[in-house]
């Protein structure tokens, strides 16, 4: 009886085990010596000779179902010496009725269908390139890290589609420059494959996924047969040429640029990329708001280098890559008889490099460098002296430098295990020529391990922060740790975190506060699996309690509830609820050691969100939120986009976006000893309008255009001298003839037109006209249309540009060069 209990009991533990062994599907990859035509019709006589894999399952909305026989998925897999090759059978009942929205590169969530190789060549559970194609012949890749997923990692590969009145078929080839993978005899890959069916709202998947449970890239089939690869030198080029033409105020200025951007493969795991002469005169605008509060403003990255590949460098969230090449780090010194006239607001970089890659261990090894230029102001000193009994004017000009020759600096080591865990090491310098001139050093410790079951998760990370200025070195300290239950339908989680009064990364990072001292607790509970009317719904509350480092007081308590939908029918809409209590803010005094008391507050928002594919939809968020005590404070948004898709070719999303914040207070001033505080309503309007028409998935035009507008006004004249307390005493003396006047309107309109063909794989050429005009003045009593009409007063700023990239693959190319030689 013991003997049977202990092998039921064994049965029980390894049950799981036993499972997941059965849910793990092998794929042959067969070599192959002539490759087939990339047109995405799969009559080649290799694909009639290789095994063909299927048996796809339900993955979303849920695990439960059947997949019908017309509609199938049968995939087949081959190698050579220079590429992978893949033909995906995708059947359907309808083909004539398949959902095929054009799109260009990377948009690949339109509505139409799509199918994904996940290709992971280390086989750790963590690390994959994803290589989309939809119905419509649009192609995309993603790479997943452990917790990032990345568009930005653009490669070039070929993949073509076909339809017919079976279904439609596509048909890849994956270069090995687009991969990276361990120099080994014998290859240790896995895959999976998803195939989207937006009709039926449906993602299948080869390899079964449990959904809730790890992450997906766990779940990928084993791929044997891949051996003795002799891949070709991985080197390719992007020389580019740009010119344009900038009208603004009567004057005209054209200028032309040409670079390169290299990619070289070190090993065949290791990349360089080198951008040689880089020039960003295409890069999408800035979303530029009016900004009351205490922390600077600060924007996406849009440049392509620091965007591509770039997974590596995030680890521990102490790199911001705007810093590179943004504004200067100084002031000029000025005399009381000078002024400045002209200063750059970037930094031009001389280049920039990185490399990166994993070893076949799991070790990861990162290195960016970029070189920034001496920068210099344009300063002009007006004196006057009397001659002869006659004033006379003499002006006189000189440049100062406000940014030295500048090496910034990071590197990064990351060691993955467990197929769900790992532990990292990253630095960031930034050296800065000269004595005059701040050097900063930052390093971080990161770990994210879960256990093999993943069922829990510990995260958090220690930063290092060492600033020399002056002949001073300020060192500071941050940390955080969280842990969580990652599994089943009721999750929970704590955390710390905290930092001292001298943390400083913002040489090349982005922090806005330091000196804290804080805990979290939360729980949810979700739905994973689809049940009646929903296929997923989430509510989740979070406590807060907030504290200063030092002195060691409490800031501010408040507790959060938070849902979410998501409904048969493609419905989506959720709604929140939060209570903070009053809030000792010592940041908006601007004043070290000073606080202001913001009373307690409750507020709510909810959203909702129509099916996508409709040709009308729309997305609707709201909130409202009302102060306390003697903080008479009111504030209300609403944001409306409404979306038509005319055809497959022609899209026009709009948005509007409107925000007030009633009696508010804030800072308008300060002198050594006293604060101002002033009561003012804070009104913003936001209108965006973008409409894309696709052509075909190769060439595009778009229109995109946003234009802000924002107030502040203190036409109400209230104003009020901070206490040492942290309450306020209103005063009659506020003069803004002498002091700051802090009343405030501000405009921007940007308008960009552009064309975009990608003539041939990992080649482009774009035309784009931008012009720009904005406008800041002190007529806060303006209404939106007014300060509309005074904005188009202002001068406007035209710029019209071609750039052109184009793509080299060393192995094609190389023969030339040796006949040449």
């Amino acid at each position: 009886m013991r003997i049977f209990l202990f092998g039921i009991f064994s049965l029980f533990l390894l049950l799981p085990h036993f499972l997941k062994a059965q849910q793990t599907k092998t794929l042959n990859a067969e070599r192959i010596n002539t490759p087939p035509k990339i047109d995405g019709v799969l009559d080649d006589a290799v694909w009639k000779s290789l095994a063909t894999y299927d048996g796809f399952n339900m993955f979303e909305p849920g695990n439960v179902g059947t997949i019908e026989e017309d509609q199938r998925t049968e995939i087949k897999m081959a190698y050579d010496d220079k590429a992978v090759y893949i033909a995906a059978y995708l059947f359907d009942p309808d083909p004539e009725n398949i959902p095929s929205q054009f799109s260009q590169r990377d948009q690949v969530f339109s509505q139409a269908d799509h199918f994904v190789v996940a290709l992971n060549t280390y086989n750790d559970g963590i690390n994959e390139t994803r290589f989309y194609v939809t119905s419509a012949g649009t192609i995309g890749d993603q790479r997943i890290t452990q917790n990032n997923r990345d568009f930005g990692f653009n490669v070039v590969f070929e993949c073509k589609v076909s339809r017919d009145d079976k279904g439609w078929y596509a048909e890849y080839r994956i270069p090995y420059n687009a991969l990276r993978f361990p120099e080994v005899a014998v290859q240790d890959w896995s895959v999976n494959f998803y195939r989207r069916l937006v009709k039926k709202n449906e993602t299948h998947t080869w390899n079964f996924i449990e959904r809730g449970v790890g992450r997906d890239t766990q779940y990928n089939g084993t791929v044997t047969g891949v051996r003795d690869i002799d891949p070709p030198v991985r080197l390719t080029f992007f020389p580019f040429a740009q010119t344009s033409t900038n009208f603004f105020d009567g004057n005209n200025e054209t200028n032309f640029a040409g670079g390169l951007d290299i990619k070289y493969g070190l090993t065949d795991s290791f990349t360089l990329d080198a951008q040689l002469i880089p020039d960003f005169g295409q890069v999408a605008f800035d979303n530029v708001e009016l900004n009351l509060g205490p922390f600077e403003q600060t924007f996406g990255e849009n440049r392509a280098f620091f965007t591509e590949g770039i997974d590596l460098f995030n680890k521990g969230r102490i790199f911001f890559s705007r810093r590179i090449g943004g504004a200067p780090s100084a002031s000029p010194e000025l005399l009381d008889t000078e002024e400045v006239i002209s200063s750059p607001s970037t930094v031009k970089l001389v280049n920039s490099v990185k490399i990166s890659g994993r070893t076949k261990g799991g070790l990861g090894v990162g290195f960016l460098n970029s070189i920034g230029q001496e920068t210099f102001a344009t300063i002009e000193n007006t004196t006057t002296t009397e001659v002869n009994g006659v004033e006379v004017i003499e002006k006189s000009k000189r440049n100062e430098v406000v940014e030295p020759l500048t090496n910034y600096n990071v590197f990064v080591l990351d060691q993955q295990f467990n197929q769900n865990s790992s532990v990292s090491l990253i630095n960031t310098n930034v050296t800065r020529s000269g004595s005059k001139f701040r050097n900063a050093n930052v390093t971080g410790g990161v770990f994210d391990i879960a256990d093999k079951g993943n069922n829990f998760r510990a995260s958090g990370r220690a930063i290092f922060s060492n600033v020399r200025e002056a002949g001073e070195t300020t060192s500071g300290f941050l940390s955080e740790f969280d842990f969580r239950k990652i599994k089943g339908n009721w999750r929970y989680r704590f955390g710390h975190d905290f930092a001292d009064t001298k943390l400083n990364i913002n040489d090349l990072g982005v922090n806005f506060r330091n000196n804290f001292n804080s805990f979290a607790v939360g729980g949810s509970y979700e739905l994973i699996q689809p049940k009646g009317k929903f296929n997923r719904y989430r509510f989740d509350v979070t406590v807060r309690h907030r504290r200063l480092y030092e002195p060691s007081i409490k800031t501010r308590n408040s507790i959060r509830f938070d849902s979410f939908f998501s409904t048969t029918e493609r419905l989506a809409f959720g709604l929140d609820l939060s209570v903070n209590g009053k809030d000792q803010d010592y940041f908006e005094p601007r004043v070290e050691g000073r606080f202001v008391t913001f009373e307690s507050n409750l507020g709510s928002s909810g959203f909702i969100s129509t099916d996508f594919r409709k040709k009308f939809a729309f997305d609707l968020r709201g909130s409202v939120r009302s102060w306390f005590g003697n903080q008479d404070q009111f504030n209300h948004s609403i944001n409306f986009s409404p979306r038509y898709r005319f055809s497959d070719k022609l899209l026009v999303i709009l948005s509007s976006n409107y925000s007030s914040r009633k009696d508010n207070f804030g800072w308008v001033d300060n002198t050594d000893t006293e604060v101002f505080l002033g009561l003012r309503d804070v009104k913003s309007l936001e209108n965006r309008v973008n409409v894309n028409y696709n052509f075909d998935p190769y060439k595009a035009l778009n229109l995109s255009l946003r234009n802000f507008w924002a107030v502040s006004d203190h036409s109400s004249n209230v104003y009020y001298l901070l206490n040492t307390d942290g309450s306020r005493s209103q005063i009659d003396n506020y003069d803004t003839t002498v002091q700051r006047d802090p009343n405030a309107n501000f405009n921007i309109w940007n308008l960009d037109v552009s064309y975009r063909w990608r003539f041939a794989p990992g080649s482009e050429a774009s035309l784009l006209y931008r012009h720009q005009i904005s406008n800041f003045d002190e007529q806060s009593t303006l209404d939106y249309g007014q300060s509309l009409g005074n904005l188009f007063d202002e001068p406007l700023n035209h710029t019209l540009s071609l750039r052109v990239t184009y793509f080299i693959d060393y192995n094609n190319v190389k023969g030339f060069f040796k006949k040449t030689a």
